[in-house]
């Protein structure tokens, strides 16, 4: 047996890419789903794909972990293109390949272009090439995720995009060409050459200077575009068999929160967070509410989600939990913008009431009652102890 299958109980059952090596050379890169399960399937071929064949001379793999299905496909395309391993390239024709290129344009845009038809030269940017690519659901996640345009300047009416918030206003004239390639082109660049973790680092520092110039519409939708880069949907990259098996129980950190007050004094907010284990309670946060006057634990939530989305070094939450029913719920999703699914539990006034208000996947959410309960029970005990904390400190000074 080569050594590279001694290597599979280490590979983790995420999101990625897979690189198999025949001595020094890499002789073929491929993305997963989950990199466990693909690497695990080459163990007994199915079929005499050149690659399957080839896995007796492979003597090492190695892999590397993507934050979604989407940077899988990037980081593959990136590899190809340096590397071009022999069991990628050899055999395909120019109708395998697709790329996507940035027009020339005064406000350029983003295309997919087979190979067959890429000329280069033709357009300012060219990245890939992707295999076995679903190019338009990777488009409509581009588009969404950098507000690409898909419009001209001068037009007589705003572009359907600009009503679903999904331009910045070339049609309308509300956006200068040097604005548009510093807020929208460059960042795209950076994410389709694969380096994610350097355009968030510059848009929130983007985002710093721009609410210090109070600046906060320009500072929320940075704030909003790294919270989306954080947690990419692509559920429709991926396939079926995949979508079957994980969606079960996708939800692997949620994020639970209630308001506890006493009149106006104390009045505080806590957030909990629980993986599929239980309760993570080094990653707990208190909040003292500061802007809210009088007793609404509508705004007081809403001061608290206000504060921890800023917090975008934070983990991104698959799902939040709020002690509460369609208030709580609605002013919420008011902030995370559909970005997060959100779940209330209204208790009733002796708290032997558990009524459920969601609008994401019943049966998630029936699965899921019990550690539901408990993620709101413990953000209810840790508002009540912190606040019980303060109002002591008040009375006695310690």
């Amino acid at each position: 047996m080569a050594n590279w299958k001694n290597k599979i109980k280490d590979i983790p059952d995420l999101p990625g890419i897979y690189l198999f090596y025949k001595e020094k050379e890499l002789v073929y890169v491929g993305k997963a789903t989950s990199l466990k399960n693909r690497v695990k399937s080459y163990l007994n071929p199915k079929t005499l794909r050149p690659i399957e064949v080839l896995m007796k001379n492979v003597t090492d793999v190695k892999w590397e972990i993507a934050d979604s299905v989407l940077e899988a496909v990037i980081l593959e395309a990136n590899y190809i293109k340096q590397f071009k391993p022999r069991y990628n390239v050899e055999g395909k024709d120019d109708r395998s390949w697709n790329f996507f290129v940035i027009t020339k344009d005064e406000f350029p845009k983003l295309l997919a272009v087979r190979e067959k038809n890429l000329k280069k030269s033709d357009y300012a940017y060219s990245f890939g090439p992707y295999a076995e690519m679903k190019t338009s659901q990777i488009l409509k996640i581009l588009h969404s995720l950098f507000k690409v345009s898909r419009c001209s300047p001068n037009q007589k009416r705003p572009c359907f995009d600009y009503q679903l918030n999904h331009c910045l206003g070339v049609c309308t004239n509300e956006i200068s060409v040097k604005d548009y390639k510093d807020k929208v082109i460059n960042p795209l660049i950076l994410f389709l050459k694969g380096k994610k973790k350097r355009l968030i680092t510059s848009l929130q520092k983007k985002m710093k200077e721009a609410s210090k110039m109070q600046n906060f519409e320009e500072a929320k939708r940075l704030r909003n575009q790294i919270f989306s880069l954080g947690k990419i949907r692509d559920f429709a990259l991926l396939d079926k068999t995949f979508l079957e098996k994980k969606m079960i129980n996708p939800i692997k950190r949620i994020e639970g929160y209630d308001i506890s007050n006493l009149g106006n004094e104390a009045m505080v907010g806590s957030m909990v967070v629980f993986d599929g284990a239980g309760p993570i309670k080094s990653e707990y946060k208190k909040f003292k509410i500061r802007g809210v006057l009088g007793q609404s634990d509508v705004d007081c939530l809403k001061e608290v989600l206000e504060r921890r989305i800023k917090h975008v070094d934070w983990p991104i939450p698959d799902l939040i939990l709020v002690d509460g029913g369609k208030p709580q719920v609605n002013a919420v999703k008011k902030i995370v913008e559909k970005k997060v699914p959100v779940v209330g539990i209204a208790k009733g006034p002796d708290r032997k009431k558990n009524e459920f208000f969601f609008d994401m996947d019943k049966g998630l959410v029936e699965r899921n009652k019990e550690l539901l309960i408990r993620v709101r029970d413990e953000a209810h005990r840790f508002a009540i102890n912190y606040q019980r904390d303060l109002k002591r400190k008040s009375l006695y000074g310690k």
